[in-house]
């Protein structure tokens, strides 16, 4: 798997979301859109691995984590995270909803529509989107 691969997966997932979304499957809808995030982040992180450099061991040991803010941390993003909190409450308030999502929740048997909507705005919104955010550095 590659930079590039994670990129279509996050595009992908976060399409199945909304399908998923519009036909009140609110618990797939949930879980792929925090998944489209996650794979958003590992896209950063595979970034930082030059074409043909020996990838860091540590590095991707950490990375194999579904935990979206130990992954902000792993991408090295966390002070472009911080000012894009600081600079607008809009993405912080999205921030702070994606940031609870985990992969536990795909074990979850019932998640209301605002839960999954609220969640999914928060990661397409145009302009303070976290996935919206996260293209800038992928």
């Amino acid at each position: 798997m590659n930079r590039s691969d994670l990129q279509k997966l996050a595009s992908l997932r976060i399409k199945e979301a909304k399908t998923l979304l519009d036909n009140d499957r609110y618990e797939g809808a949930y879980y792929l859109a925090g998944y489209a995030v996650e794979c958003a982040l590992k896209a950063c992180i595979a970034k930082k691995t030059k074409r043909f450099d020996f990838p860091d061991k540590e590095l991707a040991n950490k990375s194999y984590t579904h935990k979206l803010e130990a992954l902000v941390g792993q991408s090295g993003m966390e002070g472009e995270l911080r000012k894009a909190r600081k600079s607008s409450r809009d993405f912080a308030k999205n921030w702070a909803v994606v940031k609870d999502w985990t992969e536990e929740h795909r074990y979850r048997t019932v998640i209301s529509k605002k839960l999954a909507g609220d969640l999914y705005s928060a990661i397409v919104s145009k302009k303070y989107g976290v996935l919206t955010w996260l293209r800038n550095f992928w």
